[in-house]
């Protein structure tokens, strides 16, 4: 499928990147649009693609437009590809908070994707969350689900309001686990231990935790309860954390976290 990627950044270059190395993609039919020139150069050398400076010159014949700008740098694409894409064209935007109503009205076009995707995407390990207008083409939507399962795990739902929610959730999450992952290591620190050894003991932990929960069929409360014995140290260290409000104040975080995304999108 020919496919245009409109802007940059690391989540533009991860979905290009793992969607090239996965076959989903070739590059013969791959063009990005980047006006900075070292780095369009730089995407043409790594990747083998076509590349150009203009975005409309990056649209003309392609069947998939991806547009990966930042929200501030979206007018300015809009303004370029309005009235320039045929009926048989798809949008599909990773632009952060902007819902579709935003392309159908500016572009005067029906067929748009929009992706909530995640960092971990860089590695194969992402999590995207989707949705798609009536008018996207049945190929293009096949298209797009291996695009993403490139990335990682995706999850299609029919209702865009889920896409604010996945913001919240795992959109922003990986700053929320660094953040716990960072806490963890200075915690290991003040206790004594060497800051490369709690930094490892603490990324291996998560990341093992995490495989465990993802490979088990147990719910993450009943492996919880399993490291947790009656009277110990873990059941101790829960007790301090629910008394600190760790919950709370987490459910919290991914409420202002959903607030937020619906303010960016006008809604």
């Amino acid at each position: 499928m020919r496919t245009a990627f409109i802007g940059g950044g690391v989540m533009a270059e991860a979905i290009l990147s793992r969607a090239l190395s996965g076959g989903v993609l070739k590059a013969s039919d791959v063009r990005v649009a980047e006006p900075v020139d070292a780095r369009r150069e730089a995407v043409a050398s790594s990747y083998g693609v076509s590349v150009t400076a203009a975005n409309q010159s990056a649209a003309a014949d392609a069947d998939l437009v991806i547009v990966a700008v930042k929200p501030q740098h979206l007018d300015h694409v809009l303004a370029d590809l309005a009235g320039k894409l045929g009926a048989m064209q798809t949008v599909l935007s990773i632009v952060a908070g902007i819902p579709i109503a935003k392309f159908t009205t500016s572009l005067s076009h029906e067929a748009v994707i929009r992706v909530m995707p995640n960092t971990p995407a860089q590695i194969g390990a992402g999590m995207s969350v989707w949705t798609a207008t009536a008018a996207v083409p049945k190929e293009t939507l096949e298209t797009s689900a291996a695009l993403l399962g490139a990335l990682g795990q995706e999850w299609y739902v029919a209702d865009e309001g889920y896409l604010d929610m996945a913001t919240a959730v795992s959109g922003s999450g990986p700053a929320y686990v660094f953040a716990f992952i960072e806490s963890l290591v200075e915690a290991g620190v003040y206790l004594g231990m060497p800051r490369d050894m709690a930094t490892t003991l603490a990324v291996q932990t998560v990341a093992g935790s995490a495989e465990l929960a993802r490979g088990s069929d147990l719910s993450p409360a009943t492996l919880r309860e399993m490291v947790t014995s009656p009277g110990g140290t873990t059941a101790e260290a829960l007790r301090a954390l629910k008394a600190h409000g760790f919950q709370s104040t987490l459910l919290e975080a991914v409420t202002a976290a959903h607030r937020r995304a619906k303010e960016l999108g006008g809604s």
